[in-house]
This record gives structure tokens, C-alpha cells and sequence, in this order.
């Protein structure tokens, strides 16, 4: 299945994909289930694929306005340097543990939304992830059962500010800027995609290809990541893992590439869809 939050008739709702329209379940579900983060902690996704195929309550694909997949998730954890090849052109050596910043929620921005360049800088960069959505919580969850504990899998544009992330040795302003952090367009859910390791996965800026990549290069695959976070706190329904990018990030490009004010940038992931967000300045 695929499901998306977004609006409808002026209200936040939440449904599920076909190939040409949203079907609304909120209305179906509100009382039990507010937002598509209680639906998936509240084991709604189970025998939902009936009322998706047969829901009259609908809308055209091509006139949704999204919001991101999981508006309200309780933690965004992203994950540095996760491909060997971005490691390297980072200048970064290998690491025992996963490298893991955290972002704030109000960063988010949804498929076909503007996203923004800050007044403060001209160093902002692109970067395709695969993100997964917790569906089951849990602590010290073991890496043989995590996947067990995913609902889906959507895609991330963790638009980085490059200098303010260089800072300091902290990642986190340069990552939390607002309407930087892009997620969807949708999440397809787990059963779809029984080993998240086997997808493509790109960058395109204005039509060209930047980053291009498998995530069977992942260095801390899924399971390793909800185990290793799940060891320091607990993992909840809607809680969001963005994986990491590959290499072809304008950062480490000679001469460096940022994106500008008018430019379209897509993700891409195989199985799930295309993430697309046209760049504005901010206001």
C-alpha cells in the first residue's frame, strides 16, 4: 500500500495512493485514528487495503496538496556518511558506530512544496535518503526482528546548509533550517518492500542526475540502525531514520554546486516514487 498525509477541503487528512487518485480515510477513521502516525502505532494499516480500493471518498492525484508523510513524528534521526563513496569525498574516515544528528520537526516540507534557501546563506546542497517510518516501538531491539518494526519506507531530500553545518563539528544548524528537510512524496509500506537494501536511488537537479546509487551500499544497514538507536532511546510509531546520501553532493564538486532560488530538485527511490520540491528564497 501507499499512504499520504495531505489536505483536503481546507482539513488535514490522511489516505491511501492508487495510480490516479488519494482516497480520504479520515473520515473513516478519525475517531480512532486522528493523524496517519496513530493509524500506524495503532495497528490500523492491518486489512486496510480493501477500504483504499473501494473508498469513495477521493480525490485526483494531480490536484493534492501534500503534507509531509508523518507531519507530527516524535523524532527524525539522520544518519552521516552512510555511503563509503560520500565517505570519501567528505573527507571522512571509516567509523565504528553510525555518525546521527537529530532534526526538528517544524524543518519538514512536503512533495511539490517549496523548499527554502535561508537568507544566511548560498551553500545550500541537495541529499537523496531513503527514510524508514517506525511502525512497532520498542528498546533495545534486536537487528534480527528490526525490520519487524517498520511500517514503511518513503523519500528524504535532507537539504544541508552546508556552511553553517561546518560550523562546528555539530551537524544540527546546518540541518535544521526551516522547509529543509523534505519527505514523501508518500510511504509505500513494508510488505512492498521486504529488503529496503535493493533499491535505486537519485538525485536530479533540474533534470540531470547528481547522485546516483544503490542502497545495498549502505554501510549501517536498516536493521543495525534500529538496533544501534533503539539501544539509547526508545523508538516510537511515526518516528522517522533518514539513512544517509551518496556521493555527487554539490558540496564536494569542483567546482562546488548549490542550489538557487528557482531550481527543481527530485528524489527518486525504486518502488516508492519521486520526491519533487522547487526552491524558493526564503521570505
Amino acid at each position: 500500500m501507499k499512504l499520504a498525509s495531505f489536505i483536503k477541503d481546507g482539513n488535514t487528512t490522511y489516505g491511501g495512493v492508487t495510480t490516479d487518485r488519494l482516497v480520504d480515510l479520515g473520515p473513516k477513521f478519525g475517531n480512532r485514528f486522528k493523524d496517519l502516525k496513530s493509524l500506524i502505532g495503532g495497528g490500523g494499516l492491518t486489512g486496510l487495503s480493501p477500504f483504499i480500493e473501494t473508498g469513495k471518498d477521493w480525490m485526483p492525484l494531480q490536484v493534492a496538496s501534500f503534507l509531509p508523510v508523518i507531519p507530527n513524528p516524535g523524532k527524525i534521526f539522520c544518519i552521516g556518511v552512510n555511503y563509503a563513496d560520500h565517505q570519501k569525498e567528505m573527507g571522512r574516515g571509516k567509523t565504528e558506530y553510525p555518525t546521527i544528528f537529530l532534526r526538528f520537526t517544524d524543518t519538514l516540507v512536503a512533495h511539490d512544496q517549496p523548499a527554502w534557501i535561508p537568507k544566511v546563506s548560498t551553500s545550500v546542497d541537495y541529499e537523496c535518503e531513503l527514510a524508514v517510518i517506525i511502525g512497532k516501538g520498542g528498546r533495545y531491539i534486536d537487528a534480527d526482528r528490526a525490520l519487524g518494526h517498520v511500517a514503511g519506507y518513503t523519500c528524504f531530500n535532507d537539504i544541508s546548509i552546508r556552511d553553517w553545518q561546518r560550523h562546528t563539528t555539530q551537524f544540527i544548524p546546518g540541518k535544521n533550517f526551516p522547509r529543509t528537510g523534505a519527505l514523501g512524496p508518500w510511504m509505500v509500506t513494508a510488505d512492498e518492500i521486504p529488503d529496503p537494501h535493493v533499491l535505486d536511488i537519485k538525485t536530479r537537479l533540474n533534470g540531470e542526475v547528481m547522485q546516483s546509487a544503490n542502497t545495498d551500499q549502505l554501510i549501517f544497514r536498516v536493521p543495525e540502525l534500529i538496533a544501534y538507536i533503539s539501544s539509547f532511546t526508545a523508538l516510537s510509531p511515526g518516528d522517522i531514520i533518514a539513512t544517509g546520501t551518496p556521493s555527487g553532493v554539490g558540496f564536494a564538486r569542483k567546482p562546488p554546486l548549490f542550489m538557487k532560488p528557482g531550481d527543481v530538485v527530485e528524489v527518486e527511490i525504486e518502488r516508492i516514487g519521486v520526491l519533487k520540491n522547487r526552491l524558493e528564497a526564503e521570505p
